[in-house]
């Protein structure tokens, strides 16, 4: 089988500094969602991202894949960057960091897994919003996702960047997006987590009705080194939302590990 092709920036930051992977959540670009978070990490880091197929910079999707299969073909990628690094991803970014942490555990000197979920909703849920989308296009998410991605107050706060975002969604290929969701229908690692060495950071917003504080618990419960952390005022786009409280607690984190 074919694994996902997978846009990877070329890291950013000092030389010989530890390397630092961002992932995306499901209709975002990395580079936006992470954009104010980057300039702080690539301080002491070498920062990375990569997006989702037919989101961002990466190509549309050809053929169906699981969230496995991102995770393996994240492997590849970290590989070429020179293992272990830290991950950091939001929701299906943040499931992928997961099966990271199930499949290639000894790639990864620490995971932070962002405004997600050990399982999101139910199957059917997925699979109907593929079909919508493969009916009508990703405009037409754009609404409902503001109310979940964003707390009150975010969009007047930072109208630039959340109307950006939203713009990545209405840009995603629509195709790529439905089988996105069709990779989540298929997303349950909270059997597969248990036990797992990799230190683990989930991290949830204090609003987000999408992966809420639950969540995180149980993320964080289910490995052998897990915590939680809240980010205040911020929802399901967190790095977005409160830049800077996000990278303090990814260094925090990361400087443990």
């Amino acid at each position: 089988m074919t694994l996902p092709d997978l846009a990877v920036t070329e890291p950013v930051g000092p030389d010989g500094a530890p390397i630092v992977l961002l992932g995306p959540s499901l209709g975002t670009a990395s580079a936006v969602l992470w954009e104010d978070v980057v300039p702080i990490l690539s301080q002491r880091y070498r920062v990375a991202l990569w997006d989702l197929p037919g989101h961002g910079a990466s190509k549309p999707a050809t053929a169906a894949f699981s969230t496995e299969d991102l995770a393996d073909a994240l492997a590849a990628v970290i590989r070429e960057l020179g293992a272990p690094v830290y991950y950091a991803g939001v929701s299906l970014g943040g499931a992928t960091g997961q099966q990271l942490v199930v499949r290639h555990g000894d790639l990864l000197k620490a995971a932070a897994v962002v405004c997600s979920s050990p399982k999101f909703g139910t199957p059917e849920m997925w699979t109907e919003r593929a079909a919508k989308i493969r009916a009508q296009g990703t405009p037409v998410l754009v609404s409902a996702q503001a109310e979940r991605w964003f707390a009150p107050g975010s969009i007047a706060a930072r109208p630039v960047i959340t109307g950006r975002l939203l713009h990545n969604l209405s840009d995603a290929d629509d195709e790529s997006y439905a089988l996105c969701c069709e990779a989540l229908a298929a997303f349950d690692v909270r059997e597969a987590l248990r036990g797992a060495t990799t230190p683990v950071l989930a991290m949830y917003g204090e609003h987000d009705p999408v992966s809420p504080q639950a969540d995180a618990e149980l993320i964080a419960g289910a490995v052998a080194n897990g915590r939680t952390v809240g980010i205040a005022d911020a929802s399901h786009l967190a790095p977005a939302e409160k830049p800077a409280e996000v990278a303090a607690e990814l260094i925090r984190f990361f400087e443990e590990h």
